[in-house]
């Protein structure tokens, strides 16, 4: 099953969602670098302990960029730009 979280974020405050990934929940910040001139992707465990950080990547339709590959075994994080959804399965 996939879960859809719609990103609806401001420059001037962080973004932030509290997906499963691999049967753990997990605190997720997407914030603005005004440097970059970016969106950056932040994945917390609930202790408050940084587990990746990386530039927020978007997916085309017809294929998926997971965002936290390599991190988590078997659930993956999508962010879907034309819909402007992250989605997270399982």
């Amino acid at each position: 099953m996939t879960t859809l979280t719609q990103f609806s974020p401001t420059i001037t405050q962080n973004f932030t969602f509290i997906p499963t990934l691999d049967g753990a929940q997990y605190s997720v910040i997407v914030n603005w670098n005004l440097f970059g001139q970016r969106w950056v992707l932040n994945v917390y465990n609930l202790q408050g302990v940084l587990i990746l950080q990386k530039p927020l990547t978007g997916s085309p339709q017809d294929y998926d960029i997971n965002l936290v590959e390599g991190y988590f075994t078997t659930s993956t994080l999508v962010y879907r730009e034309s819909s402007n959804n992250f989605e997270v399965s399982p």
